[in-house]
């Protein structure tokens, strides 16, 4: 009889839940804190005209659902934006609060679901080709600024290039990051929510929570309560699935 060695099953790594949580309380805490650093706000400022792209695109896709046109999403060099669609004569007041709402709600839905993506190790590269194809086909049919042209694509390519030829777990902290940043982005928006007007590429607009004000009734205030209170159901939600079992196993 010819003895063989025995043989074993590749080693890997497997992110145990307190680690995915680890990991979840970084990506926070570089959102928070790395704009109060030197420099930290010019790192930072892809990821701020990305949750801008994350908001606007939230008005439009909501606009679109109603059957109204989507014309154009501009992105500004200050990190502001605004999304232009066209309605019918009388849309409705429903109508219009839906579509205001659509862009504060926007980052949370887009950050809820890149955490979820983080529960199994098969969903984290597809998630950041998905993400990527969305900004280009966007830049490509909406977007018309000359910010949204240059910074949307060099992130989609970052993207693309993280997905191809990092390893898991950069992959997974990416897919976790952006997930933090749209599910905080409402901290950054803090000012504006509470806000029932404000200043938009020079000009005076009402707020999201100003035109539902102005759309239902109900002070500009108690809905920035709504927004916040539905923006952390959804990431609670998120974060209960992702970290309901380990994400699997990785190289």
């Amino acid at each position: 009889m010819n003895w063989q060695p025995p043989s074993f099953p590749p080693h890997r790594h497997r992110t145990t839940q307190q680690q995915q949580v680890g990991q979840l309380i970084i990506a926070g805490a570089l959102v928070i804190f790395l704009p109060q650093l030197p420099l930290g706000n010019y790192l930072l400022y892809p990821f701020t005209i990305l949750t801008t792209w994350f908001h606007e695109m939230g008005h439009g896709l909501a606009a679109l659902a109603l059957g109204w046109e989507f014309e154009r999403l501009v992105l500004l060099a200050d990190g502001s934006g605004y999304a232009e669609s066209y309605s019918p004569a009388d849309p409705g007041a429903l109508a219009a609060a839906f579509v205001s709402l659509g862009g504060p709600l926007g980052p949370s839905v887009i950050g809820a679901a890149l955490i979820a993506a983080t529960r199994r190790h098969e969903w984290w590269r597809p998630a950041l080709y998905a993400l990527a194809a969305i900004i280009l086909l966007s830049t490509l049919i909406w977007v018309r600024s000359m910010v949204g042209f240059v910074v949307l694509p060099l992130i989609a390519a970052a993207l693309v290039a993280i997905a191809l030829r990092a390893r898991g777990g950069l992959v997974r902290f990416s897919v976790q990051f952006l997930g933090v940043l749209g599910a905080l982005s409402m901290l950054r928006d803090w000012h504006y929510l509470f806000s029932y007007s404000g200043m938009i590429g020079g000009r005076p607009m009402l707020s999201d929570t100003g035109a539902l004000e102005q759309a239902l009734w109900l002070p500009y205030w108690l809905w920035a309560i709504v927004i916040i209170a539905i923006s952390a159901a959804m990431v609670g939600a998120a974060l209960k699935f992702a970290l309901a079992e380990d994400g699997g196993p990785h190289r």
